[in-house]
């Protein structure tokens, strides 16, 4: 008899979110899902834990094929506890993270609780792949991720990335008639730069919020994901959690006098 893929979800806008309840509802046709979603938004805690803190699983709604929990830690944090105590300690076969309310291109993948969550799933050894949409909406058009989706986790169930890798796919803000295509690519070139307003406040005194505008760093070519999403295409970027570079050990431990 043939097992039924087990698939894990987490996303890093909580459990409100439009993308991870589609995203739920698409995963369904996958294999039996169980949800483990932060209670609040948890944007930016790339890989965070919440180390000596009380935190609290509920579970929320219970179907045939799906469960739906809400936990008050990070997105890594959702994703133990989702392995550990929602699956009794039993590996999933798919992690699956999102639909990130904003983009993950560039530099932004460095900070995405989306992204932390698939890093966590693939220290796990865990196929793990995250999805982003170019937009900070509450409410998307999702017409593009309908369309294409059911293509790329195909080709992700059929071929795998190696163990190590995860993938980072990035879905335009168009309407499904107006993508140009899907494209593997490499990480963009960019940082936020202007990252905080002051706030000057009678009552409070001074502070700051982090707000951030993004400084493009590409020169001529378009590979980078940032740029080729901007262009209409969907991009798929392999990541490695393994970030060691072997050449520079080699160099410098030829020129290091020590």
């Amino acid at each position: 008899m043939k097992k039924t893929r087990k698939i894990l979800i987490t996303n890093d806008d909580s459990i409100n979110a439009e993308g991870i309840n589609l995203l739920a509802e698409i995963m369904k046709n996958y294999g039996e899902v169980t949800v483990v979603a932060p209670l609040l938004p948890q944007s930016g805690k790339s890989a965070a834990l919440s180390l000596g803190q009380k935190l609290f699983l509920n579970k929320i709604h219970e179907e045939e094929g799906l469960r739906k929990f809400t936990f008050t830690g990070t997105p890594v944090d959702c994703i133990k506890i989702g392995i550990n105590e929602c699956l009794s300690g039993e590996v999933p076969d798919l992690i699956v993270s999102g639909i990130n309310h904003g983009s993950n291109c560039s530099v932004a993948s460095l900070y995405s609780g989306t992204l932390g969550a698939c890093i966590e799933g693939t220290i796990y050894g865990v196929p793990s792949i995250g999805f982003s949409i170019n937009t900070h909406s509450t409410s998307p058009d999702f017409s593009c991720v309908i369309k294409y989706i059911d293509t790329i986790l195909q080709n992700f169930l059929d071929n795998p990335p190696v163990p190590g890798i995860y993938l980072n796919v990035n879905f335009p803000d168009l309407p499904a008639e107006k993508i140009a295509g899907i494209k593997f690519a490499r990480r963009g070139k960019g940082m936020w730069v202007k990252e905080f307003d002051t706030i000057e406040d009678p009552e409070n005194g001074k502070h700051f919020v982090m707000t951030g505008h993004f400084h493009n760093l590409e020169e001529v070519e378009n590979l980078g994901d940032h740029k080729l999403v901007k262009q209409g295409y969907i991009t798929i970027v392999p990541h490695k959690i393994d970030n060691t570079d072997y050449s520079e050990i080699e160099r410098l431990s030829g020129s290091w006098k020590i």
